[in-house]
């Protein structure tokens, strides 16, 4: 495409071209579309007259100015098309991602070992041990939060998420 690297800024123009006429997975349309409610005309559909070019080069002034009229109420409704789209496409990915996840759920009385991050004091470089305990789950709150006690019965005040822990087996 360009030779040296300096050149970038010719080839913008056609590569944001490409960009906004590209029909996107999520909305079903292109960008070019959902803004102007019409196809885009390429450059060489002006040089070289398409059907839809020649129609429109035919019609009066007076039929091509209600023809885009016509078009421009019909943006609203291929806008809430690429909504509808989004929506399911919205929807497919979260039962992709969700297919995936395991539920983790503690109970009260269950061992379990909290993870060492960076940030805390205990941490004591890459290669020492990651995970502490064991501890004891106390309580269980919404959202996956727990509230952990000392194997002696000292209970914590602050409580965990859920994500930075993990069951204890002796």
């Amino acid at each position: 495409m360009i030779d040296k690297h300096r050149g970038w800024h010719e080839i913008l123009p056609y590569a944001l071209l490409g960009y906004r006429t590209t029909v996107r997975t999520s909305t079903g349309a292109t960008q070019y579309l959902l803004v102007y409610g019409t196809k885009v005309v390429i450059t060489a559909e002006v040089e070289i007259p398409s059907l839809r070019i020649i129609q429109e080069a035919e019609l009066s002034n007076a039929e091509w100015v209600s023809k885009r009229i016509d078009q421009l109420n019909l943006i609203d409704e291929k806008r809430m098309v690429a909504v509808y789209y989004g929506q399911l496409y919205r929807q497919r990915m979260g039962l992709a991602f969700y297919k995936r996840v395991r539920a983790r759920n503690f109970e009260v009385g269950q061992l379990v070992l909290k993870r060492i991050f960076p940030h805390q004091d205990e941490y004591k470089g890459k290669f020492a041990p990651k995970w502490q305990g064991p501890y004891m789950v106390r309580k269980v709150l919404s959202g996956g939060v727990l509230v952990l006690s000392e194997m002696d019965g000292t209970v914590w005040t602050k409580p965990i998420n859920s994500d930075a822990i993990k069951r204890y087996y002796v």
